[in-house]
């Protein structure tokens, strides 16, 4: 039990947050929907955030910037192999660019946890006009 809590530390059986989108193309100014699913590791972990970060690359500039952030704050325990689905809603603003070949959109989503290293995803979408 001591090792897979510390090996759980480094991230090792750590539980896992995937966003999951109803689909990927969207229209400037649209609703993107879909839902965290998040997966329970080899222990019992406490979450304590969840972010997801609008992220525009611009391939030509080789910039990155970050457009809008969703923030979650958390106090549930996500117990070994345990499954849970938190909906997520995010409304595409509507003075952004659209996708082309140098300008691309993901969210990068993080979780936290109270004790250990953080679980990521990322989810690259295209907008359109």
């Amino acid at each position: 039990m001591i090792l897979r809590k510390y090996m759980s530390l480094l991230g090792v059986g750590a539980a896992n947050i995937d966003l999951i989108l109803e689909k990927t193309d969207f229209n400037i100014g649209e609703s993107v929907n879909g839902y965290f699913s998040i997966v329970g590791g080899t222990i019992e972990q406490k979450i304590r955030r969840i972010e997801c970060d609008l992220v525009l690359k611009d391939r030509k500039t080789k910039s990155e910037h970050i457009i809008e952030s969703f923030t979650m704050y958390s106090t549930k325990s996500i117990a070994s192999t345990e499954m849970n689905k938190i909906p997520f809603s995010f409304h595409l603003p509507k003075n952004i660019r659209c996708s082309d070949e140098n300008i691309s959109y993901r969210f990068k989503t993080k979780m936290y946890f109270q004790e250990g290293v953080k679980s990521e995803d990322q989810d690259f979408i295209r907008i359109h006009g």
